[in-house]
């Protein structure tokens, strides 16, 4: 079904929800709100609707949302680079999310729908960088400049030396219709570019190796997924019709309702076991501050990252008993001693918990609307 989706920007102001959220009395968005500018927090929230005729309406409001200030993205680019990696196997003939393949000689065997699994349901850096190898960082980046994403920029592995090291491993797939093995030899991709834009050096101090360097940390080489373009991606997601053809990712129905099961699992779901693998494990908005058990009729599809200080997350929530349904993104830096790579920032006691009660607010918001 074809729908027509009207979107009216709304800048933060006296009566919208972002500004109705941030006025909260509660004492875990006030701590944050107290000393705003130090956090650098950017939201974005967009309220889903349906017209008498059908049409999908969407509101969009935004909070201090700025290409081009920069934040860390942590494990957020891990979604882009998995609905990437979904396309690319979509693309081509003999291949399929499900086929085997190995890295480099390694004897073991993985496939790219197990690894999407794993990035949503634990975040894991090892998927990720499997999925990076395959594609390189400079076909995603062209990739995501031909479906808008402009801002975006990958350029490196996560939590392994030699991260942004350009020579890609070797990558053997396994058809099982063919005994054809299908290769993708080791590839050198260009160098990175720094990144100049606002915020790209950050603190007072950094650590390397475990030593105190007493100078800004320089970001300038990093990935960079900025809020703007999370939103953006989450929408093409959910309602990729409203988008033009040439904008849209070349995925199959199949590999796109995988694609949203996957990110919406929780652990358990995905064969993670508690008590270390609790329910909100990588989903902050409303549930992060606790361990218990996510109500079955919330469905929270989202892609979280945490490091450096950053906490970030982009998400399309639903209620299915309440018929709510909206997209939340937002941003928060807690680091009150300004050194980074230290491990010392305030994500439990700050960050998390106003990102948690910040779901709450707008989920509230919504029910109260819907009601």
């Amino acid at each position: 079904m074809k729908y027509w989706v009207f979107i009216i920007v709304i800048f933060a102001s006296c009566s919208n929800p972002i500004e109705t959220a941030l006025s909260s009395e509660n004492e875990l968005i006030k701590t944050v709100v107290n000393n705003i500018e130090k956090h650098e927090v950017q939201i974005l929230f967009t309220q889903i609707d349906t017209s008498n005729t059908g049409e999908l309406l969407f509101t969009d409001y935004e909070y201090n949302v700025n290409n081009n200030q920069y934040f860390y993205p942590a494990s957020t680019v891990k979604l882009p680079v998995a609905l990437l990696a979904t396309e690319f196997m979509d693309r081509n003939e003999q291949l399929h999310i499900d086929t085997p393949y190995i890295e480099n000689n390694n004897d073991n065997l993985h496939t790219v729908s197990n690894d999407i699994r794993q990035i949503f349901a634990v975040s894991d850096n090892e998927s990720y960088n499997r999925l990076y190898e395959i594609l390189g960082r400079d076909y995603i980046n062209n990739r995501l400049r031909e479906k808008g994403l402009n801002k975006t920029r990958i350029a490196h592995r996560l939590s392994t030396p030699d991260a942004d090291k350009a020579r890609r491993n070797d990558i053997h797939f396994f058809p099982g219709y063919t005994e054809e093995v299908i290769e993708l030899k080791n590839q050198t991709d260009s160098d990175i570019t720094p990144i100049t834009i606002q915020g790209i050096n950050k603190g007072k101090g950094y650590k390397k190796h475990g030593v105190l360097k007493e100078s800004p940390m320089d970001f300038s080489k990093k990935n960079y997924f900025p809020l703007e373009e999370q939103h953006l991606l989450m929408k093409k997601l959910i309602a990729p019709e409203i988008f033009p053809a040439s904008e849209q990712f070349d995925i199959t129905d199949e590999s796109r309702a995988r694609f949203l099961n996957a990110m919406k699992a929780l652990p358990h779901e995905a064969k993670y076991n508690a008590p270390e693998y609790y329910d909100s494990y990588v989903k902050f908005f409303m549930y992060g501050d606790s361990e218990d058990s996510i109500p079955s009729n919330i469905k929270i599809y989202n892609k979280v990252g945490s490091a450096y200080g950053t906490l970030t997350e982009t998400a399309y929530i639903v209620d299915t008993t309440n018929n709510i349904r909206f997209i939340l993104s937002a941003t928060i830096l807690v680091n009150e001693n300004a050194i980074f790579n230290d491990d010392t920032y305030e994500y439990e006691n700050i960050g998390i918990p106003f990102l948690a009660q910040l779901g709450r607010e707008f989920y509230k918001q919504e029910k109260e609307r819907r009601e």
